[in-house]
């Protein structure tokens, strides 16, 4: 019976012996990860820390801290390794690489480090979508550009940059409709003063497609909205146009005078005080003609004609 106690004893202390050696080597493992790691050579750091892993978990509760340190630097690494291939802007291995780093960090209960390359994923994602965008619009490749745009503010729907450059390919493929809506956005955004300003454009370009077809008053409704928008002289001069093709003519005399008001340098505004005057001399106004037409009588072109018709005033 002595003899039998003595054999658990030596099988006892050889156990222990054997059980401090593997969690030496555990260790070793470990800090030969670490090393590796601080030397940027991260493939061989998660082998080492994967081989401390292993033999930790072997070892069961005694090397329980060993073990939870591996996962967490398993798992950190792989994000790093994720992050040195966005930095480098290679965007496609970075998505991949975030999704590995994602689904390690899960399998290790890594919470944290998951939900970091969970939204690090999408970050990815956007970014890539919008330099396709901007590629494609570079390109003049539109249905391209509008694709890409058009992903990143599905991620994003409060992403007044990526509004605009959306407005801006879609105003380009000539979609106005759908380049207003997305200007909308943008305007709601933080980027009111560049959507606004485009949004006139675009109202402006279909008033000068309404004038084109001889849809006057469409015209001189698009025209009305691109006032809406941002005032412009063009605006006010299109809108007098087509009232004047429609026969109102005292909208298109208040039409041609703000025209003035907002570009009172413009080359044409002698031929349009010219208008103006000959729409109040039809009209029965002659005092108002009159006005008019002193504004212009020392004009090289138009002054004869104003000075003829000051004569029958």
């Amino acid at each position: 019976m002595k003899k039998i106690f003595l054999f658990f004893a030596a099988v006892v202390m050889t156990a222990g012996v054997m059980s401090a050696q593997d969690i030496n080597q555990a260790t070793e493992a470990y800090n030969n990860g670490a090393m590796e790691l601080q030397m940027g050579n991260n493939a061989a750091a998660i082998e080492n820390f994967q081989t401390a892993l292993t033999m930790g978990e072997a070892l069961g509760d005694e090397a329980a801290d060993l073990v939870a340190n591996c996962k967490k630097a398993i798992s950190s690494t792989y994000l790093s390794m994720a992050k040195d291939l966005y930095n480098a802007k290679d965007f496609e291995g970075a998505l991949a690489a975030f999704q590995q780093a994602k689904e390690v960090a899960e399998g290790y209960g890594e919470a944290e480090i998951a939900a970091e390359a969970a939204e690090l994923i999408g970050q990815t994602e956007m970014v890539k979508y919008n330099d396709e965008g901007k590629a494609a619009m570079k390109a003049k490749d539109y249905p391209t550009a509008i694709a890409a745009f058009s992903k990143v503010l599905e991620m994003d729907p409060t992403n007044g940059a990526t509004a605009i450059q959306l407005g801006q390919a879609y105003m380009r493929a000539n979609q106005l409709d759908e380049s207003i809506a997305a200007l909308e956005i943008a305007k709601a955004n933080g980027q009111e003063a560049n959507a606004v300003k485009l949004i006139a454009q675009i109202y402006l370009k279909k008033a000068q497609a309404a004038v084109k077809a001889k849809q006057y008053q469409e015209a001189v409704d698009f025209a009305a909205k691109s006032n809406e928008a941002q005032e412009s002289g063009n605006a006010y001069k299109i809108a007098a146009s087509a009232l004047q093709k429609l026969g109102k003519n005292a909208e298109c005399i208040t039409a041609y005078e703000k025209y003035l008001e907002v570009t009172p340098n413009a080359k044409d505004a002698s031929g349009v005080i010219c208008t103006i005057a000959v729409l109040y001399q039809q009209a029965g106004d002659k005092a108002k003609a009159k006005e008019y037409y002193e504004k212009i009588v020392n004009d090289p072109q138009y002054g004869a004609t104003a000075q003829e018709q000051l004569k029958t005033l």
